[in-house]
């Protein structure tokens, strides 16, 4: 591997950290807050060492599939580290192992977090601990890729950071992969910005508005309330976070496409159409049930409730309005089934996402079709109206077998590390791996995952960055070969 060129990429990935508490620091500065000089050291410390490694280091190299996808693993650890300092120098997270913890649920927009009284902590590392939602959303090594030069392997970079969904749909609309990079950031800015004022709106501060914009585009959910969104008492704002999860949870290929006129595009494409389907199923059963056992006195109150709650798990958000786990059985069961589902590949959404579904599905009834009905057939899978070859269908496949496998292995080492019962070690194993957040019994909407060993942390930690890099770069790593030149 090229060490070399990987030491200078990590010397880039420290100083974008560290300029990146600029704006937590006047967060600070404006609160008068007692966080302002952990944030002012972490940024000097963090900036000194990047620039140290970056000059050592300078000179560059292009870089190999193999040092795309070690850099994708160890440059987010790397962040996370780094990003806890601040939590760790001014005592609000003195504990290396839980700073890290939630650093890295902030940078994989997972959201579980260790905070007890969330309301206590300085405005300048709450808006540092959202600002990570921002960073993380779209991707970090992405974010890095528009200050490096040309020729430095950004497609190998964005390739090891891509989830497979991206391999499958194959998304790319700009020839120049820094050109894709800036039409992504800018989608995802304005995205951004369109919420925050109409969070402010319905009453929200300033403040409050862009930590919970971040959390809701960047589909993370970190909120600045010990009871989440359920703390305004709004159904706009509700409405309003409803609607930006959704759209956080859509390709932002289609996003461009949309700005260019190509509707047409837009409407054929496979994964879309299932997305919409799927969110209007679980919306309507949810409120259904929820309607018809008296939840709620009004439909009204059903849908924006349940719509809530669907959409926020299902894009692996994480925002609650409500208990989810009072609710009757029939609506927990359908909330539990919406964490394996995921939404779009290419969003910023993490989960197994509807495109395997889409190619499974359609596999299995083309396989029916020629067994069954018209053996002299030959049925082939289609998505987007184009074919799609074996290789691909190989891959949906193994990556949802992969996926279940991690997810019952997880809960049996999380049993070993706490005395928890089976349904919350698995519910903490699904709520990290698929990047959700908050989950069912000791790790529900009520509850958070500070009682939890260190060893159970750091696993759970991993299956963070084993979601959000959807699985096989964080995986591959442990493979001899991967080692071997």
């Amino acid at each position: 591997m090229n060490y070399r060129s990987i030491l200078n990429v990590f010397g880039v990935l420290l100083v974008v950290t560290g300029s990146s508490m600029i704006m937590p620091i006047l967060c600070s500065l404006w609160f008068g807050g007692d966080d302002l000089n952990a944030l002012i050291i972490s940024a000097l410390i963090t900036i000194s060492l990047g620039l140290v490694i970056k000059h050592v280091y300078r000179k560059n190299y292009d870089f190999s599939m193999k040092d795309g996808l070690f850099l994708a693993t160890f440059g987010w650890v790397m962040i996370s580290a780094f990003s806890a300092l601040p939590f760790i120098l001014h005592g609000t997270i003195p504990s290396f192992t839980d700073a890290f913890f939630e650093m890295m649920s902030g940078y994989t927009t997972t959201g579980a977090t260790i905070l007890t009284d969330i309301e206590s902590v300085p405005h300048g590392l709450l808006f540092w601990r959202s600002q990570t939602h921002l960073l993380g959303g779209m991707g970090f090594l992405t974010l890095t890729l528009l200050f490096l030069p040309h020729g430095m392997g950004g497609v190998r970079i964005f390739r090891a950071e891509s989830s497979p969904g991206q391999v499958i749909t194959g998304e790319k609309f700009k020839a120049r992969n820094k050109d894709t990079m800036l039409w992504l950031w800018s989608i995802y800015l304005a995205l951004n910005l369109i919420q925050t004022v109409l969070l402010q709106f319905g009453g929200m501060s300033l403040f409050d508005a862009l930590c919970h914009a971040f959390g809701t585009v960047s589909t993370s959910g970190y909120s600045t309330r010990n009871a989440s969104v359920q703390a305004f008492d709004s159904a706009y704002i509700d409405w309003v976070i409803i609607v930006f999860m959704f759209l956080g949870g859509i390709t932002f290929g289609l996003f461009y496409q949309f700005i260019k006129g190509d509707f047409r595009g837009v409407a054929k494409n496979t994964e879309f159409r299932w997305y919409l389907v799927i969110v209007l199923f679980f919306v309507m059963a949810t409120s259904l049930v929820l309607y018809g056992s008296g939840s709620y006195s009004t439909f009204t109150d059903c849908l924006r409730f349940g719509s809530f709650q669907v959409v926020s798990l299902l894009t692996t958000t994480g925002f609650t309005t409500a208990n989810y786990e009072l609710w009757p059985q029939a609506a927990i069961m359908l909330l539990f089934v919406v964490c394996f589902i995921g939404a779009c590949a290419g969003s910023t959404t993490s989960g197994i996402k509807i495109v395997h579904y889409a190619l499974i599905f359609k596999y299995m009834y083309a396989t029916m079709r020629r067994i069954y009905v018209q053996p002299m057939t030959v049925n082939s899978v289609r998505l987007n109206g184009r074919p799609v070859e074996a290789g691909v269908i190989d891959l949906a496949v193994c990556y949802f077998i992969v996926n279940i496998l991690l997810v019952l292995g997880g809960g049996c080492l999380v049993v070993l590390f706490d005395p928890v019962d089976y349904l919350s070690a698995m519910s903490a194993v699904i709520a990290s791996l698929m990047n959700i957040g908050p989950g069912f019994g000791a790790v529900g909407p009520t509850e958070n995952y500070a009682f939890l060993s260190n060893a159970s942390k750091w696993f759970l930690s991993w299956n963070m960055l084993v979601g959000r890099l959807e699985m096989f770069s964080a995986l591959v790593i442990f493979l001899p070969d991967f080692w071997k030149k």
